[in-house]
């Protein structure tokens, strides 16, 4: 079973050594009992960084892929995705390259996959833990989580997580077109409109100083819900041939 695991980056030479490693690290000591014949490989997508992100994701063990240009986290995503279909990765999982997400969680979001119980599995930090969450992203995630149900016609209680594991077929049938952080409720909406069974799992978020410079702002999440609608909307009335 080939994982390949798929880190936007965008900036983050503070923390992105670290997350490579200790990826690594959480990969090589899962139970080979659980995870037979187990291998993986840690793809860094540098997208347009101007500092040494690249760098030291390569120096840490990771495949890096660079865009000239900074794109986006949901392009970065699919040049990621598409490197690994094309070199037979069976299962992709999306993770953040801010150090927000704990690498020990990758055990519980793999399992069902090994295990042939769904397609996708999501993680939650609202099943989980969300560490030093302040009250005004705790409103906006809820407000997501609200906007996906009504907007997707899928329930789940975290909808920009970012931390996910796919199948192979999963990742085939869902084409992400969302270039910024819209491509989060973009993927929800394609899990329900292709019918893929999924998952939600526990999973910890730890927001540091760090990572909530990074963050997205409130008039960032408003464009996020602008791009969806819009982009539905030009599918239904504009595209149909």
């Amino acid at each position: 079973m080939f994982v390949c695991v798929v880190i936007p980056a965008f900036n983050e030479q503070t923390t992105i050594k670290d997350v490579v490693q200790n990826l690594t690290k959480s990969l090589m000591k899962l139970d080979r009992k659980q995870f037979l014949d187990l291998q993986f490989k840690i793809v860094v997508v540098d997208d347009g960084s101007v500092d040494q992100t690249g760098f030291k994701a390569q120096g840490a063990g990771a495949m890096v892929l660079r865009h000239c240009v900074n794109r986006g986290q949901g392009a970065a995503l699919v040049t990621g995705i598409n490197y690994s279909l094309a070199r037979g990765a069976d299962i992709i999982v999306h993770m953040d390259g801010d150090g927000q997400h704990d690498s020990e969680d990758l055990k519980i979001l793999l399992l069902p996959l090994f295990n042939k119980e769904c397609d996708v599995v999501l993680g939650s930090r609202f099943l989980g833990q969300a560490i030093n969450i302040n009250i005004t992203k705790f409103l906006v995630l809820k407000g997501g989580v609200l906007f996906t149900r009504i907007f997707s016609g899928i329930s789940v209680t975290d909808s920009h997580c970012g931390l996910r594991a796919l199948t192979r077929q999963a990742s085939l049938k869902i084409k992400i077109d969302q270039d910024g952080m819209a491509h989060a409720s973009e993927i929800l909406d394609k899990i329900q409109s292709n019918n893929l069974v999924f998952k939600e799992v526990p999973v910890t978020v730890r927001y540091t100083k760090y990572s909530k410079s990074k963050g997205q702002s409130i008039f960032n999440a408003y464009r996020i819900v602008w791009n969806l609608v819009w982009e539905k909307i030009y599918n239904k009335y504009c595209n149909r041939h």
